[in-house]
């Protein structure tokens, strides 16, 4: 049937639903109350990495955490999720290829790489663009998270898409998220997005661990001055916001020549700033998570 043809139809329904039938059907659909939260087998916390515009070095930021946590801790066990199943970007920035194969439990053995277990929907489908309504999507998220065998992880790091769409009401109403990092940049359209992305988890009741503010500024190289091309705005937003700004990047080239080459910047440039401030947001993930634990420890005695 044409689109035309059914507008109508919709029109004439919409008009005569009456007020009790729409209190009925939402009294309904409200009993039915919303999915209980299952834990990922082996998977001991769930970290989401979010934006609320894209283009902020959303997945920059949580490629290099997951690699960063690795790094600070080798003998933990992190895990990498690219939960953008319309634009993932992942296994280009984490160098990995080729189609997973399935273990004796018909599960997806995700890849590996720079000792971190990765997966990506850009490794499951060709390289033509998804288009997909909202059904699939949350079937491939439910593929992606309870079909893969993650198991045993000390932390996997979720980098969802841009936005407050379904994959974040799914993730978070399916999954226990033990919180997730805000990504942004300092333009006043990134961070008026921010606000509704952080007013999304409030009511998702997802707690927010801080802000990640990227090209806070830019170095000049003639003279070392800081050139605050984008505004400085993150710092008043995050204060309206209640939120802790805590880790701040400057623009660098050298991150770009990472990302197109896949090799994170925390193994590709080890001594650099950027390295290090990626070490001191993962030790600040890690002890976020230690208190998340000892808190829910003490709860129970």
């Amino acid at each position: 049937m044409e689109v035309g043809m059914l507008l109508p139809a919709l029109s004439f329904f919409r008009l005569n639903h009456s007020k009790n039938g729409q209190s009925e059907h939402r009294a309904k659909v409200m009993a039915k109350g919303l999915p209980e939260k299952k834990p990922l087998p082996g998977v001991k916390s769930i970290i989401l990495v979010a934006s609320g515009k894209g283009g902020v070095g959303k997945t920059t930021t949580a490629v290099n955490l997951a690699c960063a946590m690795k790094v600070i801790e080798p003998d933990k066990e992190i895990g990498l999720l690219d939960a953008d199943v319309f634009g993932p970007s992942v296994p280009l920035m984490m160098n990995i290829n080729g189609e997973p194969m399935l273990n004796d439990d018909n599960l997806i053995e995700p890849l590996l790489n720079y000792g971190v277990k990765c997966m990506s929907m850009g490794l499951l489908v060709a390289s033509e663009a998804v288009v997909w309504r909202g059904l699939m999507v949350m079937q491939a998220l439910d593929r992606l998270t309870r079909h893969v065998a993650w198991g045993p992880l000390d932390c996997l790091v979720v980098d969802t898409p841009p936005g407050t769409g379904d994959t974040h009401l799914s993730l978070a109403q399916n999954l226990p998220i033990d919180g997730a990092l805000v990504v942004t940049t300092p333009q006043s359209a990134a961070l008026q997005v921010t606000k509704r992305g952080v007013n999304m988890f409030e009511k998702l009741k997802v707690p927010i661990i801080g802000m990640v503010e990227n090209m806070s500024y830019a170095i000049c190289t003639e003279c070392g001055k800081r050139n605050y091309v984008f505004g400085k705005e993150t710092k008043q937003a995050a204060e309206q916001m209640g939120l802790e700004i805590i880790e701040s990047f400057e623009v660098d080239q050298n991150m770009s020549d990472c990302i197109n080459s896949g090799k994170p910047a925390i193994y590709a440039l080890p001594d650099s700033i950027h390295a290090e401030k990626y070490r001191q947001l993962a030790n600040k993930i890690f002890k976020y998570i230690a208190n998340k634990d000892d808190k829910a420890e003490a709860t129970k005695n």
